[in-house]
């Protein structure tokens, strides 16, 4: 069962590491913690990826006022449990806190070109190629149903 958790005193040192192919397109933990202290002042929350107890990603969001938007900034699975389906439902809860928050209707995230995977999955929840790019970074969004 998938869970999200805010990072902590008690979660932040987990070890969590993304496989030696995928380095060139996600950030370590580390990484992720800075850019969320960065962003400290626009919202950002870190997150702990469970699969009950058991910690097996880490994802970074924060608010993009100057767009109306999210920017669901860093995401990975931990190699050791990828390919199980963990990645798709953990975006699918972020993507629902978001939606649940209502600030903003829209959500930007970027990936590196040849980052295939991570693409697909984007697609698959709803998220496409805006035409937008970032350096070496293709921009995707999705943008939620007001009713």
């Amino acid at each position: 069962m998938i869970r999200l958790e805010e990072v902590g005193p008690e979660n932040w040192r987990l070890g969590l590491k993304v496989s030696e192919e995928q380095r060139a397109y996600v950030a370590d933990s580390a990484g992720l913690l800075a850019r969320a202290y960065a962003y400290r002042n626009s919202r950002s929350h870190a997150l702990v990826i469970y699969d009950g107890e058991v910690p097996v990603g880490m994802a970074l969001y924060y608010d993009l006022d100057g767009m109306e938007a999210y920017d669901l900034s860093q995401f990975f699975i931990d190699a050791r449990y990828q390919r199980r389906g963990f990645g798709t439902e953990a975006a699918r809860q972020i993507l629902a806190r978001m939606e649940r928050d209502g600030r903003f209707d829209k959500v930007y995230l970027c990936y590196i070109e040849g980052n295939d995977g991570a693409k697909r999955m984007y697609e698959r929840l709803g998220f496409f190629q805006n035409g937008d790019r970032d350096g070496d970074e293709i921009v995707m969004e999705k943008r939620f149903s007001r009713a």
